[in-house]
């Protein structure tokens, strides 16, 4: 009985609200709702990980604790694997911001209800045992789906629904890292290329939100920055660690669909994640800073704290040696990336964000330091390390308004936004003038599946779908057929063309109204219709593009085309009037995209 209940109080609420509130202020309160649930989410999602990690490094007492950790990674990944196929089951699952995009473009911007909790189960369970990867994907999905579920619960519009997705984004990024004004920027430059000012205020009232409420479980800021400004001497040398982050982002994401594909061989998921889950251990065990997120060791870089890299290693006793430990930070940038690809790629649940960040801070202390010991210039080393973090966020990501925002928030470095703005802007230039697309949006790209509002043509065409433009209220015609005995239904038929297929329904070619008209003036028994059929230009089956089938069309002016199965079985045709019907309307929704 109360489920029943339930149900009955919310049709009655929303029947009420319906009536009462138009859709235009209702986003507001429900941009509230989003920025609760998202600040409540990111900060649960915080506090699990933490505490699943605080007690593998504190609580567990062993003699073999040290080689355990070895191990942690790969308990964490088993578990998530279990997790997803014990309760998700039947149901997608896939990480990263690749999915929302695709959700976005091609989902009508609905997401699975399961979302909001199975990607904060699954990665805090992945970071917490150690995984190297990071928390914001995982909160930043879990708070898309959020605003996702809100508008559909609510029967609101694609318009709206995708507004409230990017404010539970908004709010995952604004409650993980204390930082309302980079969730905001975050959520337009990755997932809502264009937006206007009325799309703005609920983003800045739900990332708003969820910054308060994070604030309420965590106080402490993420990073903290002693700085005296920067040097315009320096200016140098923030060009040339741009140049060089820029270079190393083309690498990492060329790196990351290497690492993926050569994940992807190992069909056995349980084989997978053993494969990597070891691997990830060793790496672990030569550079201990890969453990979790990371975070830990940038804190102690902008500390002064320089061999925290070294610390606990097996290294460690060569901490003293300025050029070792240069060229150990090197490596551990190195090793970052793999382990980061390697935890994702094997099972594991987490983000590339967070990694970057991570690996652009090390960068930036690597950079300064060699600098230093060369004595050409005594470079500040905190600088650096926040400059290199926006660099990375800005070259990997292809968001360099969020990376420099987000470091001037987390660090409170709001004196060095010139450096910034510097760095972001080159290493950006530099890894799109390799890579047009980003880490995210590169494989929606190469399948024709990424919503761009730089070629609209290209974008609309992108979002329809062969199968449904088909249309299949034609008259069929058997090659044995004789015209004159099939006039009742070639004179009634309203189409000027006519499929001709065999018993087994395989179509063999078409025959023009024009022909069997001429035939049915002169019956002649002699003449079937295989005579007088003709082979279409293009036959298409159901997994063309759109794209392809308008070039087909517009090469040879043709206006009709036959749709045939993978086994070559008739199923219709399809007409550029219902394609262009189809691209008006797509065209009138995309217009209306956040307006």
């Amino acid at each position: 009985m109360i489920f029943p209940s339930l149900k009955r109080l919310y049709i009655r609420v929303n029947n009420y609200r319906q009536k009462q509130i138009s859709n235009r202020n209702f986003l507001i309160v429900a941009a509230v709702f989003v920025g609760i649930m998202g600040g409540l989410a990111a900060s649960l999602l915080k506090s699990l990980s933490h505490r699943i990690s605080f007690f593998l490094q504190h609580d567990v007492q062993s003699n073999y604790k040290y080689f355990l950790y070895l191990l942690f990674p790969l308990v964490g990944i088993l578990l998530s694997i279990t997790y997803v196929k014990r309760f998700i089951r039947k149901k997608p699952f896939e990480i990263g911001l690749t999915p929302i995009l695709f959700t976005i473009s091609r989902k009508s911007s609905k997401m699975d209800f399961h979302n909001i909790y199975s990607q904060i189960i699954t990665s805090a369970l992945t970071v917490g045992f150690g995984g190297s990867s990071g928390l914001e994907a995982p909160i930043v999905s879990s708070g898309a789906a959020i605003g996702s579920n809100s508008g559909k619960l609510f029967g609101l519009n694609y318009r709206e629904v995708t507004l409230l997705l990017a404010c539970g984004a908004a709010a995952g990024i604004a409650g993980a890292f204390n930082s309302p004004v980079a969730g905001i920027i975050f959520a337009i430059e990755v997932l809502l290329p264009e937006f206007t000012i009325p799309a703005f205020i609920p983003l800045l009232i739900s990332a708003a939100t969820a910054s308060v409420v994070a604030r309420l479980f965590y106080k402490e800021q993420l990073f903290f920055l002693i700085t005296e400004g920067w040097q315009f001497s320096a200016i140098p040398f923030y060009v040339i660690m741009a140049l060089l982050i820029g270079l190393f982002s083309i690498y990492f994401t060329r790196l990351t669909f290497y690492i993926k594909g050569s994940f992807k061989k190992i069909k056995n998921d349980y084989y997978r994640a053993i494969a990597g889950g070891l691997i990830l251990g060793a790496l672990i065990f030569i550079f201990p800073a890969l453990y979790g997120e990371g975070y830990i060791s940038i804190k102690e870089l902008l500390a002064g704290n320089h061999d925290t890299l070294l610390k606990n290693s097996i290294f460690s006793e060569y901490s003293h040696i300025p050029v070792l430990m240069i060229l150990f930070g090197i490596l551990t940038i190195f090793a970052k990336s793999f382990a980061t690809l390697i935890t994702l790629a094997a099972g594991g649940n987490g983000g590339v964000f967070g990694p970057s960040l991570i690996m652009g801070g090390i960068t930036g202390f690597v950079f300064a330091e060699t600098v230093n010991q060369t004595g050409l210039m005594h470079l500040n080393t905190a600088n650096f390390i926040v400059a290199g973090m926006a660099a990375a966020l800005s070259g990997i990501m292809h968001a360099p308004l969020t990376g420099i925002f987000l470091i001037a928030e987390i660090t409170g470095g709001y004196e060095l936004m010139t450096p910034l703005m510097i760095v972001s802007a080159i290493a950006y230039f530099i890894s799109r003038r390799s890579q047009k697309y980003s880490i995210y949006t590169k494989a929606l790209a190469e399948k024709g599946e990424l919503l761009s509002h730089e070629d609209k043509d290209s974008t609309v065409l992108q979002m329809m779908k062969l199968k449904y433009l088909i249309d299949r209220n034609f008259i069929q015609l058997k090659p044995g057929d004789i015209p004159y005995e099939k006039r009742n239904e070639i004179i009634g038929s309203k189409r000027n063309i006519f499929p001709v297929v065999d018993d087994t329904g395989k179509l063999l070619g078409i025959v023009y109204s024009d022909k069997l008209f001429n035939m049915l003036f002169k019956p002649d028994e002699a003449v079937k219709v295989e005579d007088i059929m003709e082979q279409p230009p293009y036959v298409l089956t159901l997994d063309i593009r759109m794209k392809e089938v308008m070039k087909k069309m517009d090469k040879d002016d043709i206006w009709i085309l036959p749709v045939v199965s993978a086994t070559g079985n008739y199923i219709g045709f399809v007409s550029k009037s219902t394609i262009f019907t189809k691209y008006r309307s797509l065209l009138i929704r995309q217009a209306a995209y956040l307006q």
